[in-house]
Formats: structure tokens, C-alpha cells, sequence
């Protein structure tokens, strides 16, 4: 057993301890702070209520590390600039006050409490605190949330500055509950809560609709370098919960994003276009893909050409959700270095979900894909890959849908290397693997290294393993790979399957070993 520290500040700590087990230890252990003891099952844990500049000796079982928290300059409590805290009157201008007062290397606190707020914008070099028992509750009155325009065009008419986005596009969309545009050096952290407050009557509804604008994410950050989130629990997302947009170092730990099963498109994490991302810790339980990860539909591609790339996405647990890990749709950009380890996967449709198809574009391309040690409980498809996923108004012409190999040209995007090991799938009921690629731009290479699939005995309702045209829904299918270079199956179990074990189309190279 190995106890690191992850993060520190001057008001808390995130450490680590690997045991060999996932989003849970494989047994419950006693923390030492000091002479505080607390216990816990979960491998990130969040030390909350250290003081500035204090030394701390952090004990479990024989692991002993110590550190001094940071410097903090100075606390700056919300309810001193006018905040009420009561959930009736509005307290964006108070926190705000609070926020645009604070300076370098100090605090705001938002303290126990439930505070009304339209939008909330973030500044460089800020430490936010929502402690314990205080909520940050969204408005339901359009009219009171600020709206970013999708295009801005230049003075000089050379070029664009670009604020709101949809789904890969730039479209009008209200700003973020939580927004950050430009910052750096950002540490949004605590006890409390984020309240999205969204409801089938208001922001749910006619969700793919603008109305005034496209919904708000509950944390948007554009453009921003070094942020941090943690501890914090977030629901009732009105869209996508975490936003990250043409980000550079983003880190969410041990973080609790729950939106009701039905809800739609409240994904938990998204970032887009981001580079070194780290996702650990978190549980997600919610209506849409847990993470999903993005890089601009095509315009966006195209124009800036920025991949997402060096993720890591480790000890989480995601529930509920239609993909556990998904890349795309929204894919132009490409994604590059992503790395899942020590996770657990429960009742979600699917664990890994690619979605790409024709039109993506030259920059679309997806490689160096490492899943890796992890735990699959009543996942309906453990891995899909869909190089025909019918999004768009074009999304089920000849072109997108076609399985005959179209020539290669500017539209055509490309799957490297995705490598799977260490994983087990149970209580599986559609299909044990789906990966479909392009005749005329095949996969470079799949591996599946110590894999173990069990299909549940229930019985089970057909399902549709991937969402494109000529896909019949199936039961308790295997392995069904098309249109690969090369496949290498080292150590690979599927039981309780229906018909043949594996279904091979369009497969260059096999390397097989047992």
C-alpha cells in the first residue's frame, strides 16, 4: 500500500492510496491527520480544514508523508460584501464583490448557506471556497443569466473572437453558473454544493431549442490555464456539467456529478480541445456520457486544429450514464494520449464509446488510446467504436452511412492505436464488442490484452450496440470487429455470448494468443 500526495493548498490536501483497488480501496483504512483521525474506502481522499502554512504529518497504516500548506494572504467572506445566503434574493453582484476584491494568494468563502446566482465569473489567481452545508443555487429566469454570442468579428475585420458554443459549433449560449474566461491559476474547491436547479418545466425543456440562447453548463471555463476543481458536489445540471473549452492544465478531484438518468445531455465532463487534463476521483451518476471527450465538430477543427490530448482519467467511478468514457461526437480536432486506468464502470450503456464519422475531417485523428485495469459491473456494451455515428442533419446520407470504401480525402478521419488490458466486464447484455470502422480508412490497430466478458443470465431485451444506420439490435452478442489493420487478442475470455464468439470483417492482420 502507497499513499501519495496529489494536491495541496493552504486549505486542504488530496492524497492518494493505492492498495490495488479502483475508485474504492480493497479494504477501509484510518487517516491520521496530525491527531485527527478519519476513515475511508475510497483511494482519493480530500483533506478539508488544514490552516495556511501549517505542517501536517498524514499517516495510513505505515505510510507516513508530511507537508506545509501554502501561504494565504487573506479570507474574504461573502456575507461581509451584502450576500444573504437565505435562496431567495439574488447574491451574484455580493459574491462577485467579494470575488473582484479578493487579491493574490487569497480566499473567498462562501459559508454555510443556499445563494441564489445568475452567472458567477472567475479571475486569475483566485482560491473560491463553497464550504460545507452552502449551495450555490442557479436562477431559473432566463432573463437574469448573461448570454455569450457564438461569433464576434474583429475591428479589423481579419479575424474572429469566438464566446458561446453548441455542441461543437459557435452558437449563442448563456454563460456558465461558474464562468471563467481567460484565467489562470484558479482553485475552486470545498464541502458545498453546486445546484444547477434545472427542471423539465424550465431548462430541460425543448433542450435541443435556444431559447434567448443555448442552456448554460453549470462550470464553463474558456481559454483558461492552470484551474483545479475539488470536493465539490454538483446536480441538476441545465446541459453539460463541466465544460472545459481551449484549456491547459485542468484538474477535477474527488468530485460527486449527479443528474437525474433522464436528463439530457447533463454529461459530466467535457473538455474540448483541452491539453493535460487530469480526472481523478470523481463520481458520476447522471443522464448523458459520464466523460466526454471533444475537439470541435468541424469548423472548429478545421480552423484551429487543436487535439485533445494528454488526459488522464483515473479512480473514478461512473454510473448511470450512456458512456462511461466517450470520445466524440464532436471530433474534428482529434484526441491524442488518453489514458483510463484503475476505474469502475456501473450500469452505464457503454464503457468505452468512440463516435466519428465521415466529414470529421484530415485532423480528426484518434491515437495512442490506453484503457487500462478496469471494472465493468452491468455494463450493457463494454467497447464500441462507430465510424458511422448519424449525428448531423447530413448524418444518415450515402455518404456518412455508406460501407463501401469512398475514396480518402479531407473528410475522411482516422483511428490509430486503442489498446485495452486488465479489464473485467460483468452482467453484459448486448454486446461484448462493436467496433465498425471505414472500409477505406481502417483502424490502425486494436489490442485486447487479459480480458475477461460474462454475459448476465437474466434475460434481456435487445439493444443497438451503436448508433448508425444497418445496426439491428442484438442479444448478448460477442465480439464483432470491422474494418481493422491489425487485431491482437492476447488472453481474451467472452462467455454466456449467443452465436459465434468473434465476427471478423475487413481484418488485415490477427495476432492471436491464449
Amino acid at each position: 500500500m502507497i499513499v501519495n500526495l496529489l494536491k495541496k493548498t493552504a486549505r486542504y490536501a488530496v492524497i492518494e492510496i493505492d492498495d490495488g483497488g479502483n475508485y474504492f480501496t480493497k479494504e477501509s483504512y484510518a487517516i491520521w491527520v496530525n491527531e485527527k483521525k478519519m476513515t475511508t474506502n475510497r483511494s482519493i481522499n480530500i483533506l478539508n480544514g488544514l490552516k495556511p502554512e501549517t505542517l501536517y504529518e498524514i499517516r495510513v497504516e505505515d505510510a507516513v508523508l508530511s507537508f506545509e500548506t501554502d501561504y494565504e494572504s487573506v479570507t474574504l467572506n461573502v456575507k461581509e460584501f451584502g450576500a444573504f445566503g437565505d435562496g431567495e434574493h439574488d447574491d451574484s453582484m455580493f459574491i462577485q464583490a467579494a470575488i473582484m476584491a479578493c487579491p493574490a494568494d487569497g480566499r473567498v468563502l462562501v459559508p454555510e448557506g443556499t445563494y441564489l446566482v445568475s452567472s458567477i465569473f472567475l479571475k486569475s489567481n483566485l482560491n473560491l471556497e463553497i464550504a460545507k452545508d452552502a449551495v450555490i443555487k442557479s436562477s431559473r429566469e432566463r432573463r437574469n443569466h448573461p448570454y455569450f454570442p457564438g461569433e464576434i468579428q474583429t475591428y479589423d475585420e481579419k479575424d474572429e473572437y469566438y464566446f458561446g458554443t453548441w455542441e461543437g459549433n459557435p452558437r449563442p449560449m448563456f454563460a456558465g453558473i461558474i464562468t471563467g474566461i481567460n484565467a489562470e491559476n484558479v482553485n475552486l474547491y470545498g464541502e458545498g454544493c453546486i445546484d444547477g436547479n434545472a427542471t423539465k418545466e424550465d431548462w430541460w425543456k425543448n433542450p435541443k431549442a435556444p431559447d434567448i440562447a443555448y442552456r448554460p453548463r453549470t462550470v464553463f471555463l474558456k481559454d483558461c490555464k492552470n484551474v483545479t476543481l475539488t470536493g465539490l458536489s454538483v446536480k441538476d445540471s441545465p446541459c453539460w456539467t463541466i465544460h472545459p473549452y481551449f484549456c491547459e492544465k485542468v484538474a477535477v478531484y474527488g468530485m460527486d456529478i449527479c443528474n437525474p438518468e433522464d436528463s439530457p445531455n447533463t454529461d459530466g465532463i467535457d473538455p474540448e480541445s483541452c491539453n493535460n487534463v487530469i480526472i481523478c476521483g470523481v463520481h458520476f451518476s447522471l443522464g448523458d456520457d459520464c466523460i466526454a471527450v471533444k475537439s470541435g465538430k468541424i469548423f472548429f477543427g478545421k480552423k484551429f486544429k487543436r487535439p485533445s490530448e494528454n488526459i488522464r482519467i483515473e479512480r473514478c467511478l461512473m454510473e448511470n450514464g450512456h458512456g462511461a468514457v466517450t470520445l466524440g461526437s464532436e471530433i474534428a480536432g482529434g484526441v491524442r494520449d488518453l489514458y483510463v486506468r484503475n476505474c469502475l464502470f456501473r450500469n452505464t450503456d457503454r464503457g468505452l464509446r468512440i463516435k466519428t464519422r465521415r466529414g470529421r475531417g484530415r485532423d480528426s485523428v484518434l491515437d495512442n488510446i490506453i484503457f487500462e485495469n478496469i471494472k465493468m459491473e452491468d455494463v450493457k456494451t463494454p467497447f464500441t467504436v462507430n465510424c458511422f455515428y448519424f449525428c448531423d442533419p447530413d448524418g444518415k446520407t450515402s455518404y456518412v452511412q455508406s460501407r463501401e470504401a469512398l475514396p480518402v480525402d479531407e473528410r475522411t478521419p482516422k483511428i490509430g492505436t486503442l489498446c485495452f488490458r486488465n479489464i473485467t466486464a460483468t452482467g453484459c447484455r448486448v454486446a461484448a464488442m462493436y467496433c465498425d470502422g471505414l472500409p477505406e480508412e481502417k483502424i490502425d490497430k486494436i489490442e485486447l490484452d487479459n480480458i475477461r466478458i460474462s454475459f448476465t443470465e437474466d434475460e434481456c431485451k435487445p439493444g443497438v450496440p451503436i448508433m448508425s444506420e444497418g445496426v439491428e439490435p442484438c442479444i448478448k452478442k460477442g465480439i464483432t470487429v470491422h474494418n481493422i489493420n491489425t487485431l491482437v487478442l492476447k488472453d481474451v475470455s467472452v462467455t454466456g455470448c449467443i452465436g459465434e464468439t468473434i465476427e471478423m470483417k475487413g481484418i488485415d492482420n490477427i495476432d492471436s494468443f491464449h
